[in-house]
């Protein structure tokens, strides 16, 4: 039995939990990651709607010779 008492001690550490409890507890947990799933979601999405600057390709220039500035 007394190898049965630290699982049983872990199990039961803080007691029976309200339902409420458990929503916060579950809240406090798995918040702060929604929350960061939303917000890369919404800069992705943002992201995706900007349009792209082009690019200057530096194959223009020829080797060897300054780029004008």
């Amino acid at each position: 039995m007394s190898t049965d008492l630290p699982a049983l001690l872990v199990a039961m550490h803080m007691g029976a939990l309200h339902p409420y409890e458990k929503v916060l507890t579950l809240l406090l947990a798995f918040g702060p990651f929604l929350v960061l799933a939303a917000v890369i979601a919404v800069r992705r999405r943002h992201e995706d709607d900007e349009p792209e600057e082009p690019v200057e390709s530096a194959s223009r220039s020829a080797p060897g010779r300054p780029t004008e500035r």
